[in-house]
């Protein structure tokens, strides 16, 4: 994640810094409010997301309907790949109330599952939401330690999600370090449990792995830019490394094409390269269209979305919903 160059202090400078920060955010945030609407009436995000909304398509993952969009979770618990400004802003805002709020703007727009991250406040969250009444699947995703605590397998399995996957990060750093074994155990681990298997990456070589010798995996979860990257392999291809992460969009053709191979169904994330894409209407609409062009219709895409500056849920599943019918 890219570091901030304010005063860490916590000093004048450091708030001069972060107001600042925070203006722009809310401008580039604001043009995308104003894409939300653009092509609405001018009613209140409530009215826009009537009960009888046409329902989105979905996908099977096991034995389970999901909606072909499903809500990621970075933006909820401050994880917005960009510093750590927008970071804190994007989590002070999600109190539990709002994260109620959020789930319920999903289900009315049509988007009955929610991925994230294993962590106290996750299960937190997800106990509230449904305790408000709030119906929907839970995709959770490890953390990068589970090499290390295994037995967490076993405890997120019991806040019934209906799908559990290490997290990509993880995943890659097995596979190089040819400890491919100790992956498969976590997979037959979580299978156990009784919960669907997924794998994570962002390397699309180690979802082409998975996919040809037959692992044990119900889906794939596929980043659409190699975030995870080794320093060494960009010291190779640039000469240098580069400060913070790197989004190529020759990374997207790679994983789309493993994506449009692979035997199982996919869930693409980073469609929108963690808000660094063209956020205009336009511009969003065709990252959208990109991805769904080249994917398989048994394929999904998980999207992180925050309400503060618009109804960028009830605008994202509509453009699911019509590129959908258009495919």
């Amino acid at each position: 994640m890219l570091r901030s160059e304010a005063n860490e202090s916590g000093g004048p400078d450091l708030d001069q810094s972060r107001r600042g920060f925070l203006q722009r955010m809310a401008g580039m945030s604001a043009g995308l409010a104003l894409a939300a609407t653009a092509s609405q009436d001018t009613q209140t995000a409530g009215a826009e997301q009537p009960a009888s909304a046409p329902s989105l398509p979905t996908v099977a993952l096991g034995p389970h309907k999901v909606a072909r969009l499903i809500l990621g979770g970075n933006p909820i618990y401050g994880h917005s790949h960009f510093n750590r400004l927008y970071s804190q802003h994007l989590s002070d805002y999600h109190t539990p109330e709002r994260v109620v709020e959020l789930l319920r703007a999903c289900e009315a727009a049509g988007i009955n599952t929610w991925q994230n991250s294993y962590a106290e406040r996750t299960l937190n969250d997800i106990e509230q939401v449904r305790r408000a009444g709030i119906r929907f699947h839970w995709l959770c995703l490890g953390k990068p330690d589970w090499d290390r605590h295994p037995e967490r397998i076993e405890h997120a399995a019991s806040y019934r999600p209906i799908g559990i996957a290490p997290h990509g990060a993880l995943a890659e750093r097995l596979h190089r370090q040819n400890r491919i074994p100790v992956l498969l155990d976590l997979l037959k681990r979580i299978r156990a449990t009784g919960v669907l298997v997924g794998l994570s990456a962002h390397n699309p070589a180690l979802i082409e792995l998975a996919d040809e010798q037959g692992w044990d995996v119900d889906y794939y979860m596929c980043s659409q830019y190699y975030l995870t990257r080794p320093r060494e392999e960009f010291q190779k291809m640039m000469g240098e490394v580069p400060m913070g992460e790197m989004y190529l969009p020759s990374d997207g053709d790679r994983m789309l094409a493993v994506v449009r191979a692979a035997r199982k169904p996919c869930l693409v994330f980073k469609v929108l390269a963690a808000g660094r894409a063209d956020l205009s209407s336009a511009g969003i609409r065709g990252a959208f269209q990109f991805t769904l062009s080249r994917i398989k219709p048994t394929d999904a895409l998980i999207v992180g979305m925050f309400q503060e500056f618009g109804d960028q849920v009830a605008m994202n599943a509509r453009l699911v919903r019509e590129l959908s019918d258009r495919s």
